[in-house]
């Protein structure tokens, strides 16, 4: 076994993991949220929401 079988074997597995990291990551919990608010973006008054304009960058500064 050298390391060419190694980088074989770890490549995969390595880009396994990070998929599914960045599936959990953007459909999780604490992005839903985010990415709710984001969507109602377009329907929002623009007079009335600023605020909530505003909040929704914050957040996602926040995941960032």
């Amino acid at each position: 076994m050298d390391i060419n079988d190694i980088r074989g074997y770890l490549t995969p597995a390595l880009g396994i993991v990070l998929f599914v990291w960045i599936v959990m990551w953007a459909y999780g919990k604490k992005s839903r949220q985010v990415y709710d608010e984001a969507a109602n973006l377009p329907f929002a008054d623009d007079e009335d929401d600023s605020a909530s304009v505003q909040a929704v960058v914050a957040d996602q500064r926040k995941m960032i």
